[in-house]
């Protein structure tokens, strides 16, 4: 607060007109210009913060050498280039092209990045130095060196590059991000539209943003302005040290409209130390697939409050199947913390210790259960081995029966044929779907298997009547199917049985 904030009443009435006079003559009260220390943080992590450029050599298309550069998002080069090669009519002014074929371009980009060890370790976002040929940091005095690429995790868009300091270098620290609060005053140094190192402050706007940008996402969102060239660049607290690396930004024009988002430093500092000590991440792999506990799953799985992540799934190799964990399981807390959702899971397992055994806890036929996992390590998914196929069921006469607005028939090697469903899923195929049903609006179709219902296997459609009947005598709304797909990736999917 200020002193005239806390001062007495009897000194606020007299007080009221000089407050007046210097709003006007200060257009904006020391309240609403924020605290006194921003210039204290810039003076002291200034030196710390860096340029990233980069070039790049692009094939030029035929046309005369009228080709255009295909040039990195976020390029201060955009214009001139829209410009230039848009509206020329090929060589000489003419109208078409010359004879000789147009030779390579080099397309620079511009970012920015920090420096967190005094040896020359700086980093910055993927995407600022992604199939760059050269990359260059620019210290805040000019001098430029050339770097060379650490590593780079493209989940979190972060890089980490190493370069010979020509002379002592100066340093920033991460802060704690979790013990940001809304509201609390953030710094943002960068290099916006190529223009060198600049300054600007706001608040913390929210905290663990999804913006569905990629499969870890728990953005800081901040109003400080962030624009094209501020990419990399560091978030601090008034304290100085980094609490996010600035990634992103809303914006329907390109500059900030005051909602950028940054990667906070709990993540960035984890995939700093495994880049920096790997070249590369290593997360941790549970080896299900999840999925979202709905109001409906909720109740059919007797869950209250809705929460967790429902697991659909289990890798016949991965670290879930021997510690017992099963699909319909649903896991609301991971190593001590708290499941709220599908992406905590997803964040939580993929930060913690490739071969640490953890305590997992699930909910199984309404009642907690503690399982102990010992996690695997999360690979590449292109390097992913197709699930081993299990021995095919034995032929069953095919029966078609109504229920839930589905056809249903159990698998025979006809059906199988026809929706070329995998010899390893087992249980009772749809055949037509009802497109007045709930099971429609679910977007179940043709082809789609019911594994369970009601965590129960079935292999007839009699089996599901014969389950629906009884949930209905038992007073429940919803049954709880488990589908598979015709390759055998499973979902959960919640179904009215009034």
């Amino acid at each position: 607060m200020t002193a005239a904030t806390i001062a007495p009443t009897r000194l606020r009435l007299g007080l009221a007109a000089l407050a007046v006079g210097a709003f006007s003559a200060f257009g904006t009260p020391a309240s609403a210009r924020g605290p006194d220390g921003i210039a204290d943080v810039a003076e002291k992590v200034i030196d710390a913060v860096v340029n990233i450029s980069t070039s790049q050599t692009v094939e030029a298309k035929g046309g005369g050498g009228n080709a255009m550069p295909q040039l990195p998002p976020g390029s201060p080069f955009e214009e001139f280039f829209d410009d230039f090669f848009k509206n020329r009519k090929g060589p000489g002014g003419g109208s078409k092209g010359g004879e000789n074929s147009p030779a390579p371009r080099k397309t620079n980009s511009l970012g920015s990045g920090f420096i967190i060890d005094t040896s020359g370790v700086v980093v910055t976002n993927n995407h600022v130095i992604a199939d760059a040929d050269e990359i260059n940091v620019i210290l805040n005095d000019g001098t430029k060196i050339k770097a060379d690429l650490v590593g780079v995790d493209k989940k979190t868009d972060l890089a980490v590059l190493k370069f010979k300091p020509p002379k002592p270098l100066v340093s920033v620290k991460f802060g704690d991000s979790d013990k940001l609060r809304l509201g609390d005053w953030v710094v943002a140094i960068g290099n916006p539209f190529s223009l060198g190192g600049t300054v600007t402050a706001g608040i913390v706007s929210a905290k663990n943003r999804d913006i569905s940008s990629g499969p870890y996402d728990s953005y800081i969102q901040t109003d400080a302005s962030i624009n094209r060239g501020n990419s990399g660049g560091p978030l601090f607290n008034l304290d100085g040290d980094v609490i996010g690396v600035n990634t992103l930004i809303i914006s329907p024009s390109g500059g900030s409209i005051g909602i950028g988002f940054a990667v906070p430093s709990k993540t960035v500092a984890g995939v700093v130390d495994q880049l920096r000590q790997f070249g590369e991440l290593r997360r941790g792999w549970l080896g299900v697939r999840i999925q979202s506990v709905t109001d409906e799953i909720a109740e059919s799985l007797n869950i209250k409050p809705p929460r967790g992540a429902l697991v659909a799934g289990v890798d016949d190799k991965g670290p879930a199947k021997p510690a017992g964990i099963e699909p319909g399981d649903v896991v609301v807390k991971f190593d001590g913390k708290d499941v709220k959702d599908p992406k905590d899971l997803s964040r939580v397992v993929a930060d913690t210790a490739v071969g640490k055994e953890v305590d997992v806890v699930i909910i199984r036929k309404s009642q907690e259960e503690t399982k102990k996992v010992t996690l695997g390590r999360l690979q590449d998914p292109d390097k992913v081995q197709a699930a081993v196929k299990t021995d095919e069921p034995p032929p069953e006469k095919t029966v078609t029966q109504k229920a839930l607005g589905l056809d249903l028939a159990a698998l025979s090697k006809d059906l199988r044929a026809r929706y070329k469903i995998k010899d390893s899923v087992k249980g009772v195929v749809v055949t037509n779907v009802d497109a007045n049903s709930d099971a429609a609006e679910k977007r179940l179709s043709a082809g789609d298997v019911i594994v369970e219902v009601a965590q129960e296997g079935v292999s007839s459609g009699a089996d599901i009547q014969k389950r629906v009947d009884q949930l209905k005598k038992d007073g429940k709304k919803s049954v709880l199917l488990l589908v598979s797909n015709a390759d055998g990736e499973l979902r959960f999917v919640a179904l009215s049985v009034q």
